[in-house]
């Protein structure tokens, strides 16, 4: 574990080595946004999830005859990083395959995660290239969980999400061991917005899938967008802890999500798995701004 500091005159970020986890970030005036990880409610900040976002029916897959067992979001989350390069502005990570991985992902890989600052933003960059000769499936996807409430005295509820859509927009719904069920739940939004009420996460997280929306605010009871997300994946969720009011919540961009109950397939048929042929590179990430 050790620690990478980004500054300029606006934002700071501090990335740990360990899963290349965003762990704090501040604004010029000492500001944090990010959620402190107090495992009393939830241990992480803003994991990598790779290769796999959310969970596997029976904690397993299948390629071909062979059955491989891999928990939920994967485990690049919770291995060393090789730091690559560092300014006072941008660093890169990267992660490859080991002797440990292969034995629940039978697959060469090379991730590189990359962090960028802006004026008052910080730009998530990831890059998966395929060094094999056969082709790579995955999952990736971003878990990012913001301060809120941000100011002492007030509560979760009084905050609301912004989207960049008009709405209704449709979420699944989390059932047993994780799985995405064969239920949905259309979610009204009033000028594009949605007040994060003590029950909108009793289900567990929103899933949106479909690009129903590009971009995703925390919305202060000031009015204020505070904290806003921006993405290109076909997917993201919403969630904090379910019933707790915990002080934070995660906007996550995916680019893969759970599986479905219903699901009996191979690991390469998965719903928006990531195929990568032989030397292939792919690329996504996400930018979050600070107010």
């Amino acid at each position: 574990m050790a620690l990478t500091v980004l500054k300029n005159d606006t934002v700071s970020l501090t990335v740990d080595s360990c899963g290349a986890e965003m762990i704090s970030l501040k604004n010029a005036e000492g500001r944090e946004y990010l959620w402190n990880g107090d495992p009393l409610y939830w241990k992480r900040h803003a994991p990598v999830l790779f290769p796999l976002v959310g969970s596997l029916k029976n904690k397993q897959y299948r390629i071909g005859e062979k059955t491989y067992p891999m928990g939920q979001h994967g485990f690049a989350r919770d291995v060393e990083f090789a730091l690559v390069s560092a300014t006072d502005t941008e660093c890169w990570f990267q992660l490859t395959e080991s002797m440990a991985s292969l034995t629940v992902y039978p697959y060469e890989f090379i991730l590189e995660v990359g962090y960028r600052l802006g004026d008052g933003s910080v730009e998530t960059i990831w890059k998966v290239n395929n060094p094999a000769s056969r082709p790579l499936h995955f999952s990736l996807g971003g878990h990012p969980a913001f301060v809120c409430p941000r100011t002492p005295g007030e509560r979760q509820s009084d905050y609301r999400l912004r989207f960049d859509a008009e709405g209704p927009l449709v979420s699944g719904v989390i059932g047993e061991g994780g799985l995405l069920s064969d239920a949905v739940k259309k979610i009204q939004l009033t000028e594009g917005t949605l007040p994060i009420d003590s029950h909108l996460f009793d289900d567990d997280a929103l899933i949106l899938e479909g690009g129903q929306a590009h971009k995703v605010s925390l919305v202060a009871p000031d009015g204020e967008d505070y904290v806003t997300v921006s993405f290109d994946a076909p997917l993201f969720g919403v969630w904090s802890c379910p019933g707790r009011e915990a002080p934070f919540v995660c906007i996550e961009p995916w680019y893969g999500r759970c599986d479905a109950a219903d699901f009996d397939g191979e690991w390469s048929e998965r719903a928006w798995s990531n195929t990568l042929g032989p030397g292939e590179t792919f690329e996504g990430g996400f930018t979050v701004e600070i107010k």
